[in-house]
């Protein structure tokens, strides 16, 4: 393996007179430090431009001086916004505008005109919240709709599932604001001749008017033709005369700034319904998809099931179509779609009108640019011909076509989109770390574009040509009108300052990609990572830059995790792709040149909370838990660490030998100056209360409910039962760190309920297991490792059965950890295997135990790595056996393990409680039972949450009090 290299210096850095000149002229923030820099080397493409800084614009002045300054300087820019763009055209070279920062405000909503004015940052669905109680939203949705922003639509013209029936971006934009290069001010607008003329810059008129039969005759007649500048809206016989406000939509940030745009409103139906068509492959579904159109429907998507993990909720077939219908009233629109149904000619069918139902079925629709991204096999896939699009009636040839050509070229890839409009995504397993492979990206590229253009298509059909697609824009368009591109791009931009390399005089489409600056062996690294085959750099390419975790409120329902730490900042450096980012260029060592001692990556992942969220609920598996455990193991090595490290990392150690200590420490924690000093010491916030040790630890407690003396090792646990007893009628109940010595009356009621449910006895645990959990999240991967071979140790004896694991954060360390940081280790795998929560042993081996009824809400937190690794199926199934109704919240409390108790983590910690928890618990009903199985988690309640006398309970306590009659009846067992 190899360690990091460093064969890049770097661009050269802007001259110390243009940033001065710079931050003279606007008030916005400006930033030419490595982290700024880092973060915005790429979009959700496969390329990768190094800027010179980062400019976070406060108003449209703030625009127009930046550009002055940046034409007297010759420095290029390139307006950002979710910089979810798929070819290229976030990224640049010179000054990047952030308009996310300050630009988001939505600056009218007026339901008469069925319009809204917005600043470009904002984010879609902020839009769509705002027209929602007019009964109005935007109509164009792009899959990223929770994070791209309207800007970013405009530029790209995109569109989404819902163009059907309410068109594109431009379709949808009725006036702009808009800055060109060097200052200058201009307001578009459709149908009124404002400065500057109706069509642009001066000369515009004129460019048009020498090149009429080109113009009428040089485009493809396609709902879904993004490709090039739409010259023809400016054509004389354009319907309502020449646009330049649908001119300048698609022009991918090259001509000019969005200030401000004006866009239109469409009424959202009351009711929704979904029609879900198997067919028997994706070109049947893809013939199917136009007959379907004379029904109004409001998409029409299809995708392949190569595509889908799990069919759950799909009728047969290997393809399927979904089709959404609306109406003033559930009836209609459930109407509507069964008609859509029987007209179809489908393999099989199904009419989906629960709302919950519908967001599942979506999800899959929506999370596909990232599912994508991996092969059923795990290995890479990339976009490139992400978007090209064909005459609908034309699909069905065409995908037929396209497969062919990829079993040409040895590529494989999984179409999927809006087969209403014959608009086809797809990642294809494209090498391009080697030569070769790059070679090959190339030859298919440009015979994929001849095939394109052979059925009458466009190269792209959604998502902008960028650098992707640029390059061939002569084989659809010819050279003429490419030139005229061209032209039209030096009358806007004559100084060539604005996007350049983009859309028109591109860089070749095989150069400047991303992954040729990464490390061409892996490095040494602590984990296996045996999804990416054990290679570090192919972790961090998980990332493909979709953004799902930059959205900055909780997802609809309570479910997901990720990124609670940019839903409480709201900066980049803080979400799981600002993050890989900075990771990506700590690899590349051009921009952070210091490699795992880089102290940019260590911020940016100082408030990781090591959720594991992103684990779960990223679309490709990010796992930001594992590679910030890896980085801080890197970082420290050989050097001193944070004194939260050394007090909360070894806590199984310290606890351990406080243990036959309990009362007179208890008592020294309660003198504040003590605990003051204590906190200090031990890098823990002030804000925080030292937890309270228990005077009787689990193990013990066991052996005396067992009958046995304390025997030796007793703080350690070590016990022996005298009994010869089956394999058959022993539990073998893991003793967590935290049940063992903090909340051991977990621990008492979990054997309670077991021994209740099964019959069996609870075995006394081996002395001193451990999991490992606060030295991995730590980054303490070598005490780590020692703490869980030894744990392998003591536990290879013992049967193999399944193990129960109270604390959800110690049973996800075991799962996924464990083998992970042992993985020529075969006992890890083994161990990990057996794990189970306790609401999944009692489903598998006593499923016919009848649990008491407690019939009352419940309200409380899903743990984040329950939710992240081990799934809560079976413990949504146990509380309604149990009575318990109601759902629990997501997202993650905040203390996440030592995080929340580290000084300087407070004000974000008790924000990510705020987010989601806390305000359910103010918010339940007098009576709900408080449910945490984390000791994390519930900490936090008890500091923050309910009034006194109400205290957050495991799952295990709350059944055993109802065993016991509290509040319900004690069943027999069966």
């Amino acid at each position: 393996m190899a360690e990091l290299h460093r064969p890049h210096t770097g661009p050269p850095a802007p001259p110390a007179s243009f940033a001065a000149a710079l931050r003279t002229a606007v008030r916005g923030g400006t930033d030419f430090g490595p982290t700024a820099r880092a973060l915005t080397t790429m979009d959700a493409s496969n390329y990768r431009r190094v800027p010179l800084g980062v400019l976070a614009p406060r108003d449209a002045d703030d625009i127009a001086a930046a550009l002055t300054v940046c034409q007297e300087y010759g420095v290029p820019v390139v307006p950002r916004g979710g910089a979810t763009s798929i070819a290229g055209q976030a990224t640049g070279t010179g000054l990047v505008l952030d308009l996310t920062r300050h630009l988001n405000a939505i600056l009218d909503v007026d339901p008469a005109a069925r319009t809204a004015t917005v600043q470009p940052g904002v984010v879609l669905d902020d839009l769509r919240a705002a027209a929602a109680p007019y009964g109005l939203t935007l109509g164009p949705d792009p899959s990223t709709h929770s994070r791209c922003t309207l800007g970013g639509m405009i530029g790209n013209n995109s569109c989404g599932a819902h163009s059907v029936a309410w068109g594109t971006t431009a379709d949808n934009v009725r006036a702009l604001e808009v800055v060109r290069y060097g200052g200058e001010a201009l307001r578009l607008e459709q149908g009124s001749p404002r400065q500057g003329g109706e069509r642009g810059p001066h000369g515009v008129r004129e460019l048009i008017g020498a090149h009429l039969a080109l113009l009428r005759t040089g485009y493809p007649d396609l709902p879904r033709r993004i490709s090039g500048y739409a010259l023809d809206a400016l054509l004389p016989e354009h319907p309502g005369g020449p646009d330049p406000v649908r001119a300048f939509c698609g022009s991918e940030g090259t001509l000019a700034v969005v200030t401000e745009a004006t866009v239109r409103l469409v009424e959202t139906p009351r009711a929704r319904a979904l029609a879900v068509l198997g067919y028997a492959d994706e070109a049947a579904a893809a013939e199917a998809a136009p007959g379907l159109l004379p029904y109004g429907p409001l998409t029409v998507e299809g995708m392949a099931a190569d595509l889908v993990r799990e069919p759950a909720g799909l009728p047969r077939g290997a393809a399927w179509l979904f089709v959404e219908t609306g109406g003033a009233a559930p009836a209609e629109a459930r109407a509507h779609a069964e008609r859509v149904l029987r007209s179809a000619d489908a393999v099989d069918g199904t009419v989906v009108t629960d709302p919950a139902g519908q967001r599942a079925l979506w999800r899959i629709r929506e999370d596909a640019a990232g599912t994508a991204t991996r092969m059923p096999d795990g290995s890479e896939a990339w976009p490139g011909w992400e978007d090209c699009a064909v005459p609908p009636a034309r699909l069905g040839p065409y995908l037929r076509d396209f497969r062919a050509l990829l079993t040409q070229h040895a590529l494989r890839g999984t179409p999927y989109g809006h087969f209403g409009e014959g608009c086809i995504h797809v990642r294809i397993d494209f090498d391009l770390l080697n030569p070769p492979g790059i070679a090959r990206f190339r030859r298919f590229s440009e015979e994929l574009a001849d095939l394109v253009v052979a059925h009458g298509g466009s190269l792209s059909g959604e998502h902008g040509d960028g650098q992707a697609r640029a390059e061939l824009l002569p084989r659809m368009y010819g050279d003429e009108l490419v030139a005229l591109f061209g032209a039209f791009k030096d009358l806007w931009d004559p100084d060539g300052g604005l996007n350049p390399g983009i859309l028109t005089r591109p860089a070749p489409l095989d150069t400047n990609l991303r992954f040729e600056v990464l490390p061409k062996r892996p490095v040494d690294v602590a984990f296996g990572y045996p999804q990416d085959g054990g290679d570090f750099a192919g972790a961090v390419r998980r990332c493909v830059g979709v953004a799902k975790c930059r959205t900055a409120e909780a997802p609809s329902g309570g479910a997901g995790v990720m990124c609670p730490s940019f839903r409480v900042t709201g900066e980049e450096e803080h979400s799981t792709r600002g993050r890989a980012r900075l990771l990506h260029e700590m690899l590349a060592g051009e921009v952070i040149t210091d490699g795992w001692r880089s102290t940019e990556v260590r911020d940016a992942l100082d408030l990781c909370l090591s959720c594991k969220g992103c684990r779960s609920d990223c679309p490709v598996g990010v796992d930001m838990a594992t590679y910030k455990a890896e980085f801080l193991h890197h970082h420290y090595r050989g050097r001193i660490r944070p004194a939260a490290h050394y007090a909360l990392g070894r806590l199984p150690q310290w606890l351990r030998l406080a243990a036959p200590f309990a009362r007179p420490l208890n008592a020294l924690a309660r003198v504040s100056l003590l605990a003051a000093l204590a906190k200090r010491l031990a890098g823990i916030a002030p804000e925080r209360t030292i937890p309270v040790l228990a005077t009787e630890t689990y193990s013990r407690w066991l052996r005396g409910h067992q009958g046995e003396g304390p025997g030796e090792g007793e703080g350690e646990g070590e016990g022996k039962v005298t009994r010869v007893l089956s394999p058959d009628r022993v539990v073998h109940l893991w003793a967590d760190t935290f049940t063992e010595y903090l909340t051991p009356q977990v621990g008492r009621a979990a054997v309670r309920v077991l021994e209740e449910a099964t019959g069996r006895t609870v075995l006394p645990p081996p002395a001193g297991v451990c999991c490992g959990l606060t030295y991995v999240s730590t980054g303490q991967l070598d005490a780590a490792r020692r703490v869980m071979r030894r744990t392998l140790d003591r536990f290879a004896p013992l049967p193999g059965h399944p193990v129960v694991v109270l604390e959800p954060s110690c049973a996800a360390t075991l799962r996924t950890d464990l083998p992970e940081l042992l993985p020529d280790d075969s006992r890890a795998t083994e161990l990990a295997a057996r794990v189970r929560t306790l609401a999944q042993y009692l489903e598998e081996c006593a499923p016919d135990w009848i649990p008491p009824r407690l019939d009352r809400p419940v309200v409380g937190q899903t743990h984040c790595h329950q939710h992240a690794v081990l799934g809560d199926a079976a413990e949504r199934r146990l509380r309604e056996r149990l009575g318990l109704t109601g759902e629990l919240s997501g997202g993650c409390c905040g203390l996440a393990g030592n995080f929340g108790f580290e000084k300087g983590h407070w004000e974000v910690s008790v924000a990510c409680a705020e987010e989601q928890l806390l305000p359910a618990v103010r918010e339940s009903e007098p009576g709900a039972e408080l449910l945490a199985d984390g000791f994390s988690c519930r900490t936090q309640l008890d500091r923050l949450g309910p009034p006194a006398g109400r205290r957050a309970r495991h799952l295990a306590e709350v059944i055993a009090e109802g065993l016991e009659g509290g509040d319900g009846e004690r069943p027999a067992r069966r």
